[in-house]
């Protein structure tokens, strides 16, 4: 058994209402809808969302339908944000299969992002919950400010932590503080276990960016993606944003210069020249140890989620909680 059944093992039962849910959600009329629902419903990944919203009410009181329409809810807001920003990042694969709009077209990915969405406000409208429905509103919200905030700042390579920070608070973290939130309001938690949870929720979802980051500087072959790629990207990361703030300002200077040049190549295939590049930069993150720094930063949030769960007594559901941060930390995909 893998991690992440382990951890599904006090919601299994709800796991299996929730997949049911999550199938007819996927059902449409439309023969080429259909055929593209499929497509991504059979790509949705490891489903951590859910995951999360399903162990953060059970935590408190058993699983309702309002949970799972929930957590279904969550989930295809979450993958209708991935199609729309393959299409806004031209990003050919997705979990190492085609994006939808290279197997289609644009137009048909932003339409089935779009037809995912008007899910997302049917199931909401069923819930009946004005607090859930503002948790999912402002997390559709964020997702979107957090992407014009990463495409206004993150392709500068003279982004600081702080700025840094602003644009994963709005994506990541904001997306599992919703679902912990959501999950907690939709099982009638007390406002005292639902602020732990928004807390905890926040400070996994840090951790998971964070941890992501550090892929980029890994010579794991399995992580799902080609090291170094957010900075080709032009995506200015935590252990880079470190080492250039350890480093003297003329090879700060230096490196920065060689960023922008590989993220203003980052549409073609990597040349030798810019292969030694993005080696000089790996090298460079790694001798001023950004990436122990990534990782410092990465254990201080995984110990304020700890701490916010202290407020719960000991059960199945904790202790999944407190292993989903050991899986965000140690993960190798």
């Amino acid at each position: 058994m893998d991690i992440l059944s382990e951890i599904r093992q006090p919601i299994e039962e709800n796991w299996r209402a929730y997949e049911r849910l999550m199938e007819q959600s996927l059902r449409a009329d439309n023969k080429l809808q259909q055929e593209v629902l499929s497509y991504v419903g059979s790509r949705r990944g490891k489903q951590l969302r859910p995951l999360i919203t399903l162990l953060s009410a059970k935590i408190c009181n058993p699983v309702t339908d309002k949970t799972l329409r929930t957590a279904v809810a969550l989930e295809l807001l979450h993958t209708a944000s991935l199609v729309h920003d393959d299409v806004v990042d031209s990003s050919d694969t997705r979990r190492g299969v085609a994006a939808v709009h290279v197997k289609w077209t644009n137009k048909v990915a932003v339409l089935i992002g779009d037809y995912m969405l008007a899910k997302v406000i049917g199931l909401i409208a069923e819930v009946r919950n004005i607090r859930i429905l503002e948790i999912v509103s402002n997390l559709g919200k964020s997702l979107s400010s957090g992407e014009l905030l990463q495409l206004h700042v993150g392709q500068s390579m003279w982004i600081d932590e702080e700025r840094y920070i602003r644009v994963i608070n709005q994506k990541t973290a904001q997306l599992f503080q919703s679902c912990t939130e959501a999950g907690a309001e939709s099982a009638g938690c007390t406002p005292r276990q639902r602020a732990a949870l928004r807390e905890y929720g926040h400070m996994l979802g840090l951790c998971f960016q964070i941890k992501d980051d550090l892929f980029d500087y890994s010579d794991l072959e399995d992580i799902g993606k080609p090291t170094m790629s957010d900075l080709r990207d032009g995506k200015v990361t935590l252990p880079l944003i470190e080492a250039l703030r350890r480093a003297a300002p003329e090879e700060a200077e230096h490196i920065r210069e060689l960023g922008e040049l590989l993220a203003a190549h980052s549409d073609r295939e990597v040349s030798a020249d810019e292969k030694r590049m993005l080696e000089e930069i790996k090298s460079f993150v790694l001798r001023y140890h950004g990436d122990a720094y990534a990782v410092q930063r990465m254990n201080e949030c995984k110990k304020k989620a700890t701490e916010a769960l202290s407020v719960f007594r000991d059960s199945e559901e904790k202790k999944s909680l407190i292993a989903l941060l050991d899986y965000a930390i140690n993960r190798v995909s």
